[in-house]
């Protein structure tokens, strides 16, 4: 199998992310003595200020963690949840029928900070300063910039001029674009981030103390004050044509805290492969896994058209359980349960015919009716997707609508220490082309609120206090009961569809870790997208350009709409391991080459 890396192995730590200079400083912070849960918390930091296209500080972050020091894989939820005046009548009262993809009325409660803050505090061992200095001194020195940044500021570039000056202040200089490869700087990040710090240390020499008080700097002090204010004082144009203000307030902030909770988890030849709860997207994963069950995989060629006929429909049977089941599990009920109970699964996967199905098919577990939104946007055709995450476009630039409004997209990170401790995170949100930047602090909101429908009665219907479901979705594998590999990708309804394919190439086919994520990859976009307009395209698979073209032609015979992509356009995936030998642990780590950003590094 062709790769374009090796795959790396060493002993001492691994660490892979979507952007080299992240990887690079999380292995620093290994090197200096930090654990994992350190190194992926400078790491996340970096990749705010070097990938402001696809995450920064006003976004939000799932992980899923294994601490070998109480030998527990665990969930952190570092997703934020709606104002406290969000709600289906106050979006109504404004005229609204779907949440705008950007602005501030799509904001949630900022959840990346808190959710580093508390994986550093309860599972690191490094102090605020430690994982904040690497990103303060990118921010404020600069950092070379990869092209996809100048192009998604050149999309966009009349918007901030014209309507968000903030935003026109920070990252079109001079009022021009930057150039590709020229160093770029954040002075109001850095500033922020130095005032966090300096309130930090303000509270003493204890290590925890200090987390604490940066994370009431955030939620409870100078920025949630600056967050409030914009809110309150700032109408913003966003994807609906007018001017709105936000509902985010700081009191909001201010009661919001990540939490910590138990994976959800399916037993797969030998794995047990773990994903966040259904407030994400993520139990997709297993859901696909449990289908594909039934199917002998490793006699199927992993380019040919039976392995990935079988996979996409399955995945549209997931997919569809989840537009009518998952929601914030803490408001609605979720039948988890069943929807991964052989009887349910067995019933489910004698839908997978030998044809393409066009259709949108949830099940009824349980005996419950599903429930669909039926409203604008849901079905409209050739619309590829909305303002969101969704990832690359097939010619590898950044994905544009028709109004000129830009996508954004996700980064991912995984890291394994000596120790054996192990994580895998996806943070995403506060795009530089989702929101203006909130003067004085050097980063603006996210907008995942837009995954909510302006309607009653639905497991995400808009509503106060709830998180919205996510496509961000880490992956965690353990081996005979061991940790063993977390993994992931950017990418937002592609994330479980890449993420399934890299797996069941590695467990079926025996690719390593570089071969699974090298290898043509596909996708479908059969199912409603997350993001706004919320369009699907029933019965469209995307096949990376390298694929064989005989392939393509029995997808279409069997009544697939298959779209071809550019060579290396599918998937930006990372992942570590850790392989047991009779001579000793080796740690095993690849990144995608796709983009030419990601990087692994490990010794």
């Amino acid at each position: 199998m062709f790769t374009t890396r090796p795959e790396l192995r060493g002993t001492f730590g691994v660490v892979a992310s979507t952007h080299w200079l992240a990887s690079a400083v999380g292995m620093s912070i290994l090197e200096r003595g930090g654990n994992a849960f350190d190194a992926a918390t400078a790491t996340a930091f970096v990749l705010q200020v070097v990938e402001p296209h696809l995450n920064g500080p006003g976004g939000e972050v799932p992980m899923l963690l294994w601490s070998q020091k109480a030998r527990r894989l665990e969930a952190l939820c570092g997703q934020g949840v709606t104002p406290e005046a969000a709600s289906v009548a106050k979006y109504r009262e404004l005229g609204l029928d779907m949440v705008p993809g950007t602005g501030l009325l799509a904001a949630t409660v900022p959840g990346a900070f808190g959710g580093w803050m508390r994986l550093l505090r309860d599972y690191g061992t490094m102090r605020p300063a430690d994982v904040l200095t690497p990103a303060i001194a990118y921010a404020a020195n600069g950092y070379p910039l990869v092209f996809r940044i100048p192009a998604a500021i050149e999309m966009v570039k009349e918007l901030f001029l014209r309507d968000w000056p903030s935003s026109a202040a920070v990252y079109l200089p001079g009022g021009n674009v930057p150039e590709t490869g020229r160093l770029f700087r954040n002075p109001g990040l850095a500033a922020t981030y130095r005032r966090i710090l300096a309130e930090a240390e303000a509270a003493g020499g204890d290590r925890e103390a200090q987390i604490e008080a940066a994370r009431r700097a955030w939620y409870q002090g100078f920025v949630a004050e600056a967050i409030d204010r914009f809110c309150r004082n700032e109408a913003v144009l966003d994807t609906s044509g007018r001017r709105h203000k936000g509902l985010l307030t700081g009191d909001d902030m201010a009661r919001w805290e990540a939490t910590v909770e138990a994976p959800l988890t399916y037993d797969y030849h030998g794995y047990t492969v773990a994903k966040c709860g259904p407030w994400s997207q993520g139990p997709i994963l297993l859901q696909q896994l449990a289908l594909l069950k039934g199917f002998d995989l490793a006699a199927m060629d992993p380019l040919g058209a039976p392995f990935i006929h079988t996979v996409v429909e399955c995945a549209k049977l997931a997919f569809a359980d989840r537009e009518a089941w998952f929601g914030d599990p803490d408001f609605v009920d979720v039948p988890m349960g069943t929807l991964l109970a052989d009887a349910y699964i067995d019933g489910r996967r004698r839908l997978v015919g030998d044809t393409a199905s066009h259709e949108l098919r949830p099940g009824s577990p349980d005996g419950r009716s599903p429930r669909l939104f039926a409203g604008p946007g849901h079905v409209a055709a050739g619309v590829t997707a909305g303002i969101g995450e969704p990832t690359m476009s097939r010619a590898g630039e950044a994905l544009v609508l028709a109004n000129g409004e830009q996508r954004g997209d996700t980064c991912h990170v995984d890291v394994i220490d000596r120790w054996g401790n192990m994580i895998s995170a996806t943070p995403s949100g506060g795009w530089l082309q989702s929101s203006p930047v909130i003067p004085g602090l050097g980063f603006g909101l996210n907008t995942r609120a837009q995954m909510f429908w302006i309607a009653d009665g639905l497991p995400t219907s808009m509503a106060p206090g709830r998180r919205p479901r996510t496509t961000l979705s880490p992956s965690f594998a353990l081996k005979d009961g061991e940790p063993y590999m977390p993994f992931g990708t950017p990418g937002g309804d592609q994330q479980d569809q890449w993420s399934t394919i890299f797996f069941l190439r590695h467990v079926h086919h025996g690719m390593n870790l570089q071969e699974a994520i090298d290898a043509p990859s596909f996708h479908t976009e059969h199912m409603p997208s997350s993001f706004y307009p919320r369009a699907a395209r029933p019965g469209v698979v995307v096949l990376e350009g390298r694929m064989p073209a005989e392939t393509a032609a029995e997808l279409r015979r069997r009544g697939h709409k298959v779209e071809i992509g550019e060579p290396w356009s599918e998937g930006r995936l990372s992942a570590c391991a850790l392989e047991r030998t009779a001579e000793g642990t080796i740690l095993k780590a690849a990144a995608n080459p796709r983009g030419m950003q990601g990087y692994a590094i490990g010794r």
